[in-house]
């Protein structure tokens, strides 16, 4: 496993009070503007923090993708538990997505772009996989110290993920700090 790679044994610092309360994921999607039909793709699914409400305000398909079975396993039964019928498990990467070209209407992008390599490789991919005016949803941890989050090096300042973003073809249409550690990007493709 690469040492960029999320350890599934911390899975439980995935999904906590602490950070539901800080960043709460219902009031978070709400940005998307996601309607009944929308097709979601979430990207580093984990055990569901975001595929789960997003899977409830949609009845569009929504594509759970992780590198780690392990997850994808917690997540099938948090979603049977729940009786969602809409989510689709994929095992793979980010630099490589298994779907075809434009197939979702967002793509929620959370604590998973400091983790790809290369950044610009991820970027395309999402591109790629996002429909026309699609917008991608990136959550990540501002490049400066905290107790919490990977190590320093690992992260990408908020102005360096919009510049790779841009560079990419994406327009960036609001980008806000909903912590003094975290930064929100929405871009539209």
């Amino acid at each position: 496993m690469s040492e960029r790679r999320f350890d599934p044994a911390k899975m439980a610092k995935l999904d906590n009070p602490e950070r539901r309360k800080a960043l709460p994921p219902e009031q978070l999607l709400s940005m998307l503007n996601i309607k009944e039909t929308d097709d979601i793709l979430d990207l580093g699914a984990g055990t569901g923090y975001f595929t789960i409400p997003a899977a409830r305000m949609t009845q569009g398909q929504v594509y759970a993708l992780d590198v780690e079975p392990k997850m994808l396993d917690v997540l099938k039964e948090k979603v049977n538990d729940q009786a969602l019928g809409n989510v689709e498990y994929v095992e793979g990467v980010i630099e490589d997505i298994p779907l075809k070209d434009s197939i979702a209407d967002h793509v929620i992008a959370s604590f998973v772009l400091h983790e790809v390599e290369p950044l610009s490789k991820g970027l395309q991919e999402i591109y790629r996989s996002l429909k026309g005016n699609g917008t991608c949803f990136c959550l990540e941890w501002e490049k400066k110290e905290s107790d919490q989050g990977p190590p320093l090096h690992h992260r990408i300042h908020s102005t360096d993920m919009e510049e790779a973003m841009i560079k990419e073809g994406f327009q960036i249409i609001n980008k806000f700090f909903p912590t003094d550690q975290h930064y929100i990007l929405i871009a539209q493709k």
